[in-house]
């Protein structure tokens, strides 16, 4: 467990503080609303007081938001008790989810201007990919390899449940 702590604290740490660091420096460099590019990356400061992608809030909807995260972390904290140190692909994904709320969180609770984002928009030619930050970066990439652990958890069961074939019968 205390390997277990001792990752995670670094992880979180790293990408928390990394967060911090770029928020800041984009509202020190940007001006809002006006787009820069630097090495073919669009920076654009915008300021998100809605949840994923802009959506828009309920005048409660930033504490309601505050009050979801502490929850999304409570769960996060009993996957990551419950998770053995051997499975380091769930481990990595609960760090990166974790991570990335609280950086998000902090922008919450230290002001209602919401959270700050920078990166983008990004032209996909179909459509401009929205505004996001490092926190941003950390949710997704951490939800999409929970969703690859806990499918290969469940290829895993579903393989133990399967008969095993005997090679001497021909049926």
């Amino acid at each position: 467990m205390k390997r277990k702590l001792l990752y995670s604290f670094l992880t979180i740490g790293s990408i928390v503080t990394a967060d911090i660091i770029t928020k800041r420096l984009a509202e020190s460099l940007l001006i809002h609303g006006y787009p820069i590019h630097r090495l073919g990356i669009p920076l654009t400061l915008a300021y998100n007081r809605g949840v994923a992608f802009g959506l828009p809030l309920p005048s409660l909807g930033r504490w309601l938001v505050i009050v979801a995260t502490f929850f999304v972390l409570f769960v996060l904290v009993g996957i990551f008790r419950r998770t053995p140190l051997a499975d380091w692909l769930r481990l990595l994904a609960v760090q990166l989810v974790a991570a990335g709320a609280l950086g998000n969180l902090v922008d919450r609770l230290r002001w209602a201007g919401g959270v700050v984002d920078f990166i983008g928009p990004i032209n996909l030619g179909f459509m401009d990919f929205p505004i996001f930050n490092v926190a941003d970066m950390a949710i997704t990439c951490g939800a999409v390899l929970l969703a690859v652990s806990m499918l290969r958890e469940e290829q895993a069961a579903v393989r133990g449940r399967e008969p095993a074939l005997d090679s001497a019968d021909p049926n």
